[in-house]
């Protein structure tokens, strides 16, 4: 282990138990807790497809949203460091998740789709092509095993 070594620890807890445990795939809620200390709670299901809680988040929802989150923030480090000023940042993300005959399944894209507005003394083409840098620094989307791909739309304001 490293110096550098990161460690994050998560508690989730079941709380979908109504009384009976398990005795059917139909027969429990799909309901949990994330918890991380100091933290705010994350209430969690499985996607409504699974039979789950469309009110809550569901493990799909959680990674398409990590991976945002990290370009973003390395993204605005990136462009502080290059003298790119960012004064708005918003991502409409989207993956796509494939389901096999089998049931199990995996995600095979997700594409970010940042609306950044930079200040009109900021390098256009550079808070562009930042997003690049920053897709190559992001430690969830280097972890990954299918395309993060990443259409911004960069807006001056004068």
């Amino acid at each position: 282990m490293s110096s550098k070594d990161h460690h994050y620890n998560v508690r989730l807890e079941w709380t979908g138990n109504t009384g009976v445990g398990t005795p059917s795939y139909a027969g429990y809620e799909r309901a949990y807790t994330l918890r991380v200390n100091g933290k705010p709670a994350i209430m969690g299901s499985s996607d409504p497809v699974f039979r789950g809680d469309a009110a809550r988040w569901n493990p799909a929802d959680l990674l398409v949203a990590s991976l945002s989150a990290c370009h973003h923030l390395w993204y605005l480090h990136l462009c502080a460091d290059a003298g790119v000023c960012v004064i708005a940042y918003s991502d409409d993300a989207s993956g796509v998740e494939a389901e096999n005959e089998d049931g199990s399944g995996q995600f095979t894209a997700v594409v970010l789709r940042p609306t950044v507005t930079i200040t009109g003394a900021s390098d256009r083409e550079k808070a562009k092509s930042l997003h690049h840098d920053a897709a190559s620094f992001c430690f969830i989307a280097r972890s990954m095993n299918f395309p993060v791909g990443h259409e911004p739309t960069i807006i001056v304001q004068d």
